[in-house]
């Protein structure tokens, strides 16, 4: 499956889009985190912890835009689109949401 926030697919020729996809993952942050992350405001700098928690979060919705677009026959996604919120009391759950149109597309074999 390629994917891409793109438009189009560079060496890629889309023959066919098959409509669009989505997914939403919503994950949750324990007291553990929420804790060395208020330490991480009140003295500065990034909180890794949470950063793990997005990512995991981004890469979860990506693999289900990818099982939806294999669902519908797609071997590609083009126009990815993510979106972040906070949720629960204080913000302790995160969503992502992603977006994309499903395609079935082929590699270009010209050589330039």
């Amino acid at each position: 499956m390629v994917v891409t926030t793109t438009p189009q697919l560079e060496g890629y020729q889309i023959l066919e889009y098959r409509g669009l996809v989505h997914s939403e993952v919503i994950i949750g942050a324990n007291i553990i985190k929420d804790f060395f992350a208020s330490l991480t405001d009140f003295f500065g700098g990034r909180s890794s912890s949470y950063e793990k928690v997005l990512i995991e979060a981004k890469e979860t919705a990506i693999l289900e835009l990818e099982k939806r677009a294999e669902e519908q026959g797609a071997n590609g996604i083009v126009g990815i689109d993510f979106d972040f919120e906070a949720l629960g009391q204080g913000g302790s759950m995160l969503m992502v949401i992603a977006s994309g149109t499903a395609v079935y597309v082929q590699k270009n074999t010209d050589r330039y």
